[in-house]
């Protein structure tokens, strides 16, 4: 395996547990959801360890999609092909600028949610 044929396997895998920490993040989320509506009342201790995961895990996708969008904007296979392939891949780099967008304001609500209690 040549080291291009690496290095995106190795993107791909980091991108697959980006992918994976994201249903972390949602399964957590409504865990906390559901102690929330509990009727007896949540648990302090549960909430606050789904939480500190839940944000850490947020941070964790928000480090690893920055240093994907990094590589992938400073990684050129594209230079002697046409436009298409470029443009597809600055696509993409806008959508992953949009995922980690939707990320910041998702943290900066937690944040504030938790300020408020």
């Amino acid at each position: 395996m040549d080291s291009s044929t690496q290095g995106q396997s190795t993107s791909l895998q980091r991108l697959q547990n980006v992918e994976n920490r994201i249903v972390r993040v949602l399964e957590l989320a409504g865990g906390v959801m559901d102690e929330l509506a509990n009727p007896i009342g949540p648990r302090k201790g549960l909430l606050d360890k789904n939480c500190l995961e839940f944000m850490q895990l947020i941070k964790d996708i928000q480090v690893t999609l920055r240093e994907e969008i990094k590589s992938a904007c400073e990684y050129r296979p594209f230079e002697k092909c046409d436009y298409g392939p470029r443009l597809s891949n600055e696509i993409c780099c806008k959508k992953l600028e949009c995922v980690l967008a939707q990320l910041d304001v998702m943290e900066q609500t937690i944040k504030d949610s938790q300020l408020g209690q």
